[in-house]
C-alpha cells in the first residue's frame, strides 16, 4: 500500500515513527471537516505485518483475561452470541426488568494512551509509536494524541483490553450472591453494552457511577444522548435488534432503524443502476439480501422478511416500468418477472457468457430459515487446548448452515465411505457426530477437507490419546 504522504512527509517524522505511521484512505477528512466523524487510518504494509506479529502474542492473553460476556472482535464470538446472552438474562418472568444502555462517546478516538501503555502487556516502545504515529492527509501530518488508530489490525484488541475489567469491577462492588438478588448481568459487544438490574434507581445511583469511574480512568466518558435506562416492556435496540417483552414474552426482532437502513441501501443500489442490465442488478442485490437475512436468521424475523420482500418488489417494479414508459404492464411483467415453480412475479434474468447461460433469480428474504443460535460457552478459550474438542464440534455444526460447508462435509463423509473411523459403523443423522482435524490447527493443520475426520461423538469420548513408551500415540477405551 502506498503512503499518501509521500517521501517528503516521511522525512519530517522520526524514522522509527514513520515505519509505524498510518496512511489514510481517500475517504477520510481532516479534523476541521469531521465534526463527529473519525479518520480511518490505514496502516502501511510493514506496519500491518508488525501489528499482526504482535497480535499473535497478545490475543491469547486478551482471551484469557477478557470479560466472560464480551463478544465484540473476539475469535469464535459474534453478535449472535451477544444477542443470545441478552435473551438468557431477560427472558424469564423473574429476571431483570430494567436495562442500562451504555454507549461510550468516541470510544476508539478517546482512549488514554498513557493507560494503554501502562496496562497492555506488549512492547511499550512500539505500542507508543503506533498510538502516536498520526495520519497523513493531503501531505499534512495530523497527530493522534488519544485513541487507537481505526483501521489497524491490532486496534480492536487494544480497545477490548481497555474495556475488559468492568465485570470484575462490578463483581467487587456487588458480590455474586448480591448480583443474583439484584439481577445484575452485563453483556458487551465492543463499546456498546448493557447492564441489567432489578430497579431503575439502583442502576442510576449505584451501577452507573461505577461505570463512569471505570471509564474515566481510561480517558473515556459516556454519551449522554445514547446512555439511558429502559424498562423491558418498552424495549431497547442493541446490535440491530429490538429486544422487548410483549405480554411477558421476550421477543428479539430486527429494529426499525436497522430495517430502514437496509431498505435505504437497497433503494440506493436500484437507483444507481437504473440503466444497468437486469442480471447486473441481481448480482448487486443478492449478496446484500443474503447477508442481511442471515444476520437476523436467529431472531423473530419472518414477518419482517416478508414485509421487506414486498417493499423490494415495489422498488423493482418501479425500476422496470421506468425503463419502458410506453410499454404495457403485461409486457413489463413478461420481460422482467418470470414464473418459477409455484411462484409468479419472480424477478429473474438469463445471462449468456462465453457460450453458456446462467439464470439469476432475486433472493427472497422470507426463504431464509429461522434457526436458534447456540451461544458459545462464556469461559471457552480457543487458545486453551482443553477447549479444542469443543470448538471443533461447534465448527462442524456451523458448517451445516452453508452450502459450501455441507459440500465439504459430504466429501469427508464419502472419503470415509460414510463410516466412523473409530467403530466402523455408519454415520447417520440419527446418531450424534462431530468433526475433528487430523493435524491440529495449532500444529499447522488446515480446514481443508483432506485434513478433516467425521466420527461418532461417543466414539471420540471412549478413545483418549495416551503416550506409549516408544513415544507413539495410542488410544485407550474410557468407560462412559
Amino acid at each position: 500500500m502506498e503512503n499518501t504522504g509521500g517521501k517528503d512527509q516521511r522525512d519530517s517524522v522520526d524514522e522509527a515513527a514513520w515505519l509505524c505511521a498510518a496512511a489514510t484512505s481517500e475517504g477520510s477528512h481532516p479534523q476541521e471537516e469531521w465534526q463527529d466523524q473519525a479518520a480511518l487510518g490505514i496502516p502501511t504494509m510493514k506496519d500491518r505485518a508488525m501489528q499482526a506479529l504482535h497480535l499473535l502474542a497478545l490475543e491469547p492473553i486478551a482471551e484469557t483475561t477478557a470479560d466472560l460476556n464480551s463478544y465484540g472482535f473476539r475469535p469464535e464470538r459474534s453478535t449472535a452470541d451477544a444477542g443470545e446472552q441478552c435473551y438468557i438474562c431477560l427472558a424469564k418472568k423473574a429476571q431483570a426488568q430494567w436495562v442500562l444502555e451504555v454507549d461510550i462517546k468516541g470510544c476508539f478516538d478517546a482512549i488514554s494512551h498513557d493507560w494503554m501503555i501502562a496496562n497492555v502487556p506488549t512492547d511499550k516502545t512500539i505500542l507508543q509509536k503506533w498510538l502516536q504515529a498520526g495520519y497523513v492527509y493531503q501531505n499534512e501530518l495530523f497527530p493522534t494524541e488519544t485513541g487507537t488508530p481505526q483501521g489497524g489490525i491490532i486496534s480492536p484488541g487494544l480497545a477490548n483490553m481497555t474495556l475488559d475489567g468492568l465485570a470484575a469491577k462490578l463483581a467487587e462492588r456487588f458480590p455474586q450472591a448480591r448480583q443474583t438478588s439484584l439481577k445484575m448481568n452485563m453483556v458487551r459487544y465492543a463499546d456498546d453494552f448493557i447492564i441489567t438490574g432489578h430497579s431503575k434507581e439502583w442502576l442510576e445511583l449505584e451501577v452507573k457511577p461505577i461505570v463512569v469511574d471505570f471509564l474515566a480512568e481510561r480517558g473515556l466518558v459516556l454519551s449522554p444522548e445514547k446512555t439511558k435506562i429502559t424498562h423491558i416492556t418498552d424495549g431497547f435496540d442493541f446490535l440491530g435488534w429490538n429486544i422487548r417483552k410483549y405480554n411477558g414474552k421476550l421477543l428479539m426482532k430486527p429494529s426499525n432503524a436497522n430495517v430502514k437502513a437496509h431498505l435505504d441501501k437497497i433503494r440506493e443500489v436500484i437507483k444507481a443502476n437504473q440503466t444497468a442490465k437486469q442480471a447486473h442488478l441481481l448480482r448487486m442485490l443478492n449478496p446484500i439480501l443474503r447477508g442481511w437475512a442471515n444476520y437476523h436468521s436467529h431472531v423473530v424475523a419472518k414477518q419482517t422478511f416478508a414485509r421487506n420482500d414486498n417493499a423490494i418488489w415495489s422498488m423493482l417494479w418501479q425500476w422496470a416500468t421506468r425503463r419502458h414508459p410506453n410499454k404495457s404492464a403485461r409486457w413489463v411483467k413478461e420481460k422482467y418477472f418470470k414464473t418459477r415453480g409455484p411462484r409468479n412475479w419472480v424477478f429473474a434474468a438469463t445471462e449468456e457468457k462465453e457460450g453458456a447461460q446462467r439464470e439469476w433469480v432475486l433472493l427472497k428474504e422470507s426463504d431464509t430459515p429461522i434457526r436458534r443460535h447456540i451461544k458459545i460457552k462464556a469461559n471457552a478459550n480457543p487458545y486453551d487446548p482443553q477447549w479444542a474438542q469443543y470448538f471443533e464440534s461447534r465448527w462442524g455444526k456451523k458448517m451445516l448452515n452453508s452450502s459450501r460447508g455441507r459440500g465439504k462435509l459430504y466429501r469427508v463423509w464419502l472419503r470415509q465411505d460414510g463410516r466412523c473411523p473409530d467403530c466402523q459403523q455408519p454415520i447417520t443423522k440419527s446418531i450424534a457426530w462431530d468433526v475433528r482435524h487430523r493435524v491440529k490447527k495449532a500444529e499447522g493443520g488446515t480446514d481443508a477437507a483432506s485434513n478433516l475426520l467425521m466420527h461418532h461423538r461417543n466414539c471420540r469420548r471412549r478413545h483418549q490419546p495416551i503416550e506409549k513408551k516408544s513415544g507413539e500415540i495410542g488410544c485407550r477405551k474410557v468407560p462412559l
